[in-house]
């Protein structure tokens, strides 16, 4: 996660519709192997 340009991500984000961003998380987090959006939130955030 550390190589991608955060304000490349907020970008991307402010553009998208909340659906988008909920089915985004959605596959960010089975392919992370993440059960819920806070702990996704915490492994991006590298907590």
């Amino acid at each position: 996660m550390n190589n991608i340009d955060m304000n490349k991500l907020m970008e991307m984000l402010s553009k998208m519709d909340k659906k988008d961003i909920e089915k985004g998380m959605e596959q960010a987090s089975k392919m992370l192997g993440v059960k819920d959006k806070e702990e996704l939130l915490k492994k991006m955030q590298g907590k």
